[in-house]
């Protein structure tokens, strides 16, 4: 069964609003980067929410966006909190609710991008934080995708057109 979406999912700085917006350009189907589905399920951004209700919040609240993502009338892309797979019930419903690509890059590229950016809880060693956090988590990448993109060694548009070749082929 196609499923009428197309879920991202990849550490931060792995490219998922880029290459959704490609995608989405390609496809010709709206694109919903996960800032933008979780404000609108908790009406605030996700730094300020970090902020004043903390990580457990943030985290309750990725779960809110992907429920919007898989409840939005599709076709769809959308980019997905790249923590959601640490959660049993979310990596199920990834499995469920769409056509999963997981877009993997390397450790120290996925650092450099994302060095300098509004995300505090990188510390100041953006590199040693990516590391324990994608320690944990690539196993549970591979388990939620269904199609793995290495999205550094392409461009967007590249990217794109394989997801794309792949998911009308599924």
């Amino acid at each position: 069964m196609r499923h009428d979406r197309i879920l991202l999912i990849g550490m931060m700085g792995a490219g998922k609003t880029t290459i959704g917006q490609s995608l989405s350009n390609l496809l010709g189907w709206p694109y919903y980067d996960n800032d933008e589905l979780l404000a609108r399920a908790v009406g605030k951004d996700t730094r300020r929410l970090q902020e004043e209700d903390g990580m457990a919040a943030l985290r309750r609240a990725e779960s809110q966006a992907l429920t919007v993502a898989l409840e939005e009338g599709g076709p769809l892309i959308a980019g997905v909190a790249g923590g959601i797979v640490t959660d049993p019930l979310d990596l199920d419903r990834l499995h469920a609710g769409g056509f999963v690509v997981w877009l993997r890059a390397d450790l120290a590229i996925l650092a450099a991008r994302v060095r300098g950016t509004d995300r505090p809880w990188l510390g100041q060693s953006p590199t040693a934080a990516m590391r324990l956090l994608y320690a944990g988590r690539e196993w549970l990448y591979s388990e939620a995708s269904t199609l793995i993109v290495d999205e550094e060694q392409s461009t967007p548009e590249l990217c794109a057109r394989l997801i794309a070749a792949a998911y009308y082929q599924s």
